[in-house]
């Protein structure tokens, strides 16, 4: 007899499809009704599910979800954190990155900003440095970021 792993290893998949959505707002219209629905999977069942996932974080926090349709109508979705830039643009207040990257800066953000983006993506409390902090960030497309150190008023 089969195990439960040889037999979700063996469903041929039909697509896998990668969508943004809002957290907590999955409705079966679109972006999600016709992505889902060519390939006749049930919305609602998809509606449901995320909702439940994301209700954790804010509403409408850009989700990433990448959704695998196997040819029996059934699916599975995995649902990954918002992008650094998404937190990162959030923090600073602003919609768009520089116009012109490297010649004009945007906006700036303070070192608390860094470390809570950086808990938050991480998901764990203690960041041992300043390297493992910017290190779990990858703020790797930044040529330059401004980091605001105040000191602690009494």
């Amino acid at each position: 007899m089969a195990t439960l792993k040889e037999i979700a290893v063996r469903r041929p998949v039909a697509a896998t499809i990668r969508l943004t959505v809002p957290a907590g707002a999955a409705r079966p219209a679109p972006p999600v009704g016709p992505a889902l629905g060519q390939y006749r999977l049930n919305l609602m069942a998809f509606c449901k599910d995320f909702n439940a996932r994301t209700q954790k974080y804010k509403p409408d926090t850009p989700m990433a979800v990448t959704i695998t349709a196997f040819k029996d109508n059934t699916f599975e979705f995995i649902v990954k954190s918002p992008s650094v830039t998404w937190y990162l643009k959030k923090a600073a207040g602003i919609e768009s990155g520089s116009s012109r990257p490297g010649h004009v800066v945007a906006s700036s953000i303070t070192l608390r900003h860094v470390y809570e983006i950086a808990k938050q993506i991480s998901n764990s409390t203690t960041i041992a440095n300043l390297n493992e902090l910017r290190a779990s960030i990858e703020l790797k497309r930044c040529l330059k970021i401004e980091l605001c150190f105040q000191s602690p008023t009494s």
